[in-house]
């Protein structure tokens, strides 16, 4: 995938993401619901900040290719595991 993309990508997955968390009041304002797991998925609430972030964009990137823009679960569905996942978004929060 191109950088070129990469915009259009994460275009897309903020109309996705605005749309799931319209109804939402769990969701604060700036940041997005997306749910992970390879199996069985878990719901977290991360900063929107994350998508600009070149780790969280390979998540995109192969949220992507598994399941285009038709996420299963009506969401943002990221598919990796839950640990991995919680290690990427401390370091994030760390950063």
């Amino acid at each position: 995938m191109g950088i070129t993309r990469m915009p259009s990508m994460i275009a897309n997955a903020k109309q996705l993401l605005k749309l799931h968390t319209r109804n939402q009041t769990d969701v604060p304002r700036g940041h997005i619901a997306v749910y992970v797991g390879e199996k069985q998925r878990k719901r977290f609430v991360v900063p929107i900040t994350f998508l600009n972030h070149p780790s969280f964009q390979d998540l995109l990137s192969r949220a992507e290719e598994e399941f285009g823009f038709n996420h299963p679960m009506g969401a943002l569905t990221i598919p990796c595991k839950e640990d991995a996942f919680v290690d990427l978004t401390s370091q994030l929060h760390a950063s």
